[in-house]
């Protein structure tokens, strides 16, 4: 049987130099050297691991969430750092507002995008409020 001890999540950067920058300085992360790469630990203690990949291309799709108690605070904490929330098409299924946050009035739920400078997407994230949804 599969029994792994641990897991984390993984993915390329263009210039390891600027993750560091960015996941250890703009953000504030604890940020260690491991073979070429970047292991960076995240609030509640979790890790990811940031490889070099000379023909990087980002993914279009988030490879790393955050999850947060006040949506619209992080959003401003994350403007306050100079970054830009990304701005995807509203659809009927993803119906976004003007700034480009999906809110999902029944559940509470919330999710917010920008990128890291190798262009991989991440996100903040409210998960549902108690008692959202219910009459």
């Amino acid at each position: 049987m599969f029994q792994p001890t641990a897991s984390f999540s993984s993915f390329s950067v263009d210039d390891v130099e600027k993750a560091r920058a960015f996941y250890g300085g703009t953000l504030g992360f604890d940020v260690a050297d491991q073979m070429g790469g970047l292991l960076v630990t995240v609030p509640g203690g979790q890790t990811v691991f940031a490889y070099p990949k000379p023909d990087h291309v980002p993914a279009t799709f988030t490879v790393l969430n955050f999850e947060v108690a006040d949506l619209d605070a992080a959003i401003a904490e994350i403007e306050g750092l100079g970054l830009h929330l990304e701005h995807y098409p509203s659809t009927p299924e993803m119906p976004v507002d003007g700034r480009g946050v999906l809110r999902d009035p029944d559940s509470g739920m919330g999710i917010a995008w920008f990128t890291d400078p190798a262009g991989n997407v991440l996100s903040v994230v409210t998960r549902a409020a108690a008692g959202a949804g219910q009459p």
